[in-house]
């Protein structure tokens, strides 16, 4: 049972839906950013403060049956959806065909997250999806993506300070460690009722990573440095330990890069 805090919370909540998932609104406003415990790295620190304008943000993680929309679709080949017009071979992804991983080609797939999607590949989807809608979709920024996760009480994990499996699919949940299907664990809602934050899978972030970033973060709508090798992945998943699920934890890769088996990702919308 969730407590009546967060339910009251969650029935509050404004949400939206163009047809391709559930978006839930995070309000406009300030909130403390990053490692306030001091048991992360030191590119989480310092704690800094940040005011973002409201803005939505996807309740799941994109599932095999979002990318294969845009996967079977004529855009999918479309070089003005990708970043520098490289369109991303769609066998890129071994995942794909993979039962054991939930794979997108394999039956009873449909509600399980999409793996392997490198930050081309979601940036893509999110260009495409804007096309579709006539909405603004993009990755969250990172602090967007932090404040979607803990709210403004600066908890370590999206739902308290403890983990357990009850809240989470991280290392040794599974007997083989993979994704789990979208919103498994509702007792581990962030405050704004976002689901799979922490575990599941990490998700792309629109950034460029810098590891000294929040030395000279400005304080309204961060959107990272102008330039660099990594973009942003946030939300450590099933193949971390139970303390990198942090909310605050943060890391980077190289975007065009065949994504690991454990990294997916997101939407967010302007309002």
């Amino acid at each position: 049972m969730l407590p009546l805090v967060l339910l009251l919370t969650l029935a509050q909540a404004k949400t939206t839906n163009d047809g391709f998932g559930e978006m839930i609104l995070i309000p406009a406003g300030s909130f403390k950013m990053g490692d306030n415990f001091g048991d992360g790295e030191s590119r989480e620190r310092p704690v800094h403060t940040v005011d973002l304008d409201a803005f939505y943000i996807a309740k799941f993680e994109v599932t095999n049956a979002d990318w294969r929309k845009f996967r079977d679709d004529p855009g999918y080949n479309d070089p003005k959806f990708w970043p520098e017009g490289r369109v991303m071979p769609k066998d890129q992804i071994p995942y794909w065909t993979q039962a054991n991983n939930h794979g997108g080609a394999t039956p009873g797939s449909d509600k399980y997250p999409v793996l392997g999607v490198n930050w081309d590949g979601a940036t893509a989807y999110c260009n495409w999806l804007s096309a579709k809608t006539g909405k603004k979709y993009r990755l969250p920024t990172e602090a967007e993506w932090e404040k979607a996760a803990r709210g403004t009480k600066q908890t370590r994990f999206p739902w308290g300070n403890e983990i357990t499996h009850e809240y989470a699919n991280y290392v040794g949940k599974q007997q083989f460690d993979t994704g789990m299907e979208v919103g498994s664990f509702p007792k581990g809602a962030s405050p704004y009722g976002v689901m799979d934050m922490a575990g599941n899978v990490m998700e792309w972030c629109s950034d460029w990573y810098s590891r000294d970033y929040y030395q000279t973060s400005p304080k309204k709508n961060p959107k990272g440095p102008a330039t660099g090798a990594y973009r942003v992945l946030r939300g450590p998943g099933f193949f971390f330990e139970p303390l990198d699920n942090r909310s605050y934890a943060r890391s980077g890769a190289w975007p065009s890069f065949q994504a690991y088996r454990m990294v997916g990702f997101r939407v967010a919308r302007d309002q």
